[in-house]
């Protein structure tokens, strides 16, 4: 993906982040939702207080004043407060069973179970059941209850309370053992309410459409119906400013510690991949990894570590072995040399000198490349620009007849790299005279690097010739030593097959590389990277 980070840093980071965020975002979520409840359950108290209010207030107003006393209330602007002739048509409104002593039971002259904790007429029980004189509902000393229950003393019917009673309201029940549910039937606003029997709705509609509700009740005198319609507003569970802080705040301290500990994990994978890069910049390099940390780390690091002394040591081992071959080679060539002196036939002894000149190439080749296997140069800062410019006046020096062959593109302005100056300089001139005796000319051009980021700077030279090419499966094979391709490179142009493959590894072992491709005109371009 495009937008995607590269780094494991960053891509770690990242998951965590996001998966930090869709839990404080659930988190988030499942808190509005109770707030939202929390702020329902509120509003629907509060509507209720509201509706008792104006109900008691309009019950205890004689009939012609009601219009008056709603108009002196304070009615917030969410409540609507009508006196209809009928229950609110407005809003699809149910009726809700009454209390028995809102609903004629006491002037039938028969006794209904009161709602729990609640006496004849709405009057508390006191303590043992009895009806506490003096409060609503409790009959006057000295006079027996119109209910014929005693002044001070349980109600007789309370065997009766398990089941419905005679002359009640339809669906209720008493405060026995199965005479909960009538209880919970009495509408929200008038339970616990201390309201003389005689103020109680003779009738209460109730109804909800969406967000409005609405509550219809018939006043005592049966004149009229006193409609409340209420739109409860939108609750907003984000009211606190400090809830949004702390949520910002914890989102902050949680990604900043997210980073501290990812950093933290992944350095020693950093540091694993630069002493690859060193190592693979030079196999002596003695970058060594440290051998600590978790379990896991502790493994690669010793892995790798050993992995860098098997390097090393089979390169040395390599190095020696071609050296001391090329070095052992060097003295039968000699005595062949002298003795071939001898041979009368000169035709004969011609071609025998010209197989121990070409034995003794190879032979120097060997060394040179094992010499550069094993150099120890340091590396030092230098400008490419310059080192190109003056291999290119060589190569006109040392070949005046192809002089003008040679073409190099200067950059305007210095490329600084670190390198082994020496070693570069043989590699980029055994790739330069290359295309000159192979290819007939040199075309050299230096791309300085384009990308901002350290890591990834490369300057880039191409080198272009026009000669025949290669096949397509010969361009890699020819790094490989020794590896002459007899179309091109034939015993009457020389070489020992050693040359791309010493550049190849000069290049690599300071960060670069080289390959080879055709050009489409004809000819080889030779493209070079190196690390700036």
């Amino acid at each position: 993906m495009r937008f995607f980070p590269s780094s494991l840093v960053a891509r770690t980071s990242l998951l965590l982040i996001v998966g930090l965020g869709v839990i404080e975002l659930a988190g988030l979520g499942i808190h509005a939702l109770d707030r939202l409840d929390l702020a329902e359950r509120s509003q629907m108290h509060d509507y209720q207080i509201q509706v008792f209010s104006i109900y008691r207030t309009i019950a205890e107003t004689k009939a012609e004043d009601r219009k008056n006393a709603i108009d002196d209330l304070h009615i917030p602007s969410n409540t609507t407060v009508l006196l209809l002739p009928t229950p609110d048509q407005e809003i699809h409104s149910h009726k809700i069973p009454l209390p028995f002593f809102a609903s004629g039971g006491l002037s039938q002259g028969r006794f209904h179970a009161p709602p729990p904790g609640f006496g004849p007429g709405g009057a508390p029980f006191g303590p043992g059941g009895m009806i506490e004189p003096g409060l609503p509902g409790a009959a006057p000393p000295g006079e027996e209850h119109p209910s014929g229950a005693p002044e001070h003393g349980p109600f007789p019917d309370e065997r009766n309370f398990d089941r419905p009673h005679e002359g009640g309201p339809e669906g209720w029940y008493g405060p026995g053992l199965g005479g909960r549910e009538g209880y919970r039937e009495i509408p929200p606003f008038m339970r616990g309410s201390f309201l003389p029997s005689s103020l109680y709705p003779l009738e209460v509609w109730a109804g909800q459409e969406l967000r409005t509700h609405s509550t219809s009740m018939l006043l005592p005198d049966g004149q009229c119906w006193l409609v409340i319609r209420y739109v409860m507003p939108l609750p907003n569970p984000f009211e606190a400013p400090t809830f949004i802080i702390a949520f910002l705040m914890m989102s902050l301290f949680g990604g900043a510690l997210i980073l501290w500990a990812t950093r933290r994990l992944i350095a020693p994978v950093t540091t694993l991949a630069t002493a690859a890069e060193a190592l693979g910049r030079d196999v002596n390099s003695s970058t060594v990894l440290p051998e600590n940390g978790p379990s896991e780390i502790r493994r690669a690091a010793i892995a790798f570590n050993t992995m860098s002394m098997r390097i090393r040591r089979f390169v040395s081992d390599r190095t020696l072995m071609l050296t001391a071959i090329g070095h052992d080679l060097r003295t039968p060539i000699t005595r062949l040399k002298l003795r071939a002196e001898f041979i009368d036939d000169d035709e004969l002894r011609n071609k025998i000198l010209a197989d121990l000149d070409e034995m003794e190439a190879m032979v120097a080749a060997t060394l040179a490349f094992g010499r550069d296997s094993a150099s120890n140069e340091q590396v030092v800062f230098l400008d490419l620009r310059t080192l190109l410019q003056t291999i290119m006046d060589e190569a006109a020096e040392s070949h005046p007849d192809q002089a003008d062959a040679l073409v190099y593109e200067l950059p305007m302005q210095p490329v600084r790299i670190q390198a082994r100056s020496v070693a570069l300089k043989r590699a980029l001139n055994n790739l330069i005279l290359n295309s000159l005796k192979y290819g007939g000319s040199a075309h050299v051009t230096l791309i300085p690097p384009t990308k901002k980021k350290e890591k990834d700077r490369t300057a880039r030279i191409i080198i272009e010739d026009n000669g025949p090419g290669l096949p397509e499966s010969e361009l890699e094979r020819v790094f490989e030593p020794f590896v002459r391709i007899e179309t091109s490179r034939n015993r009457e142009t020389g070489g020992t097959g050693l040359g791309l493959s010493i550049a190849r590894t000069i290049l690599r072992a300071q960060g670069g590389d080289v390959r080879l491709q055709n050009r489409g005109e004809g000819g080889l371009r030779t493209i070079i990277t190196l690390a700036a």
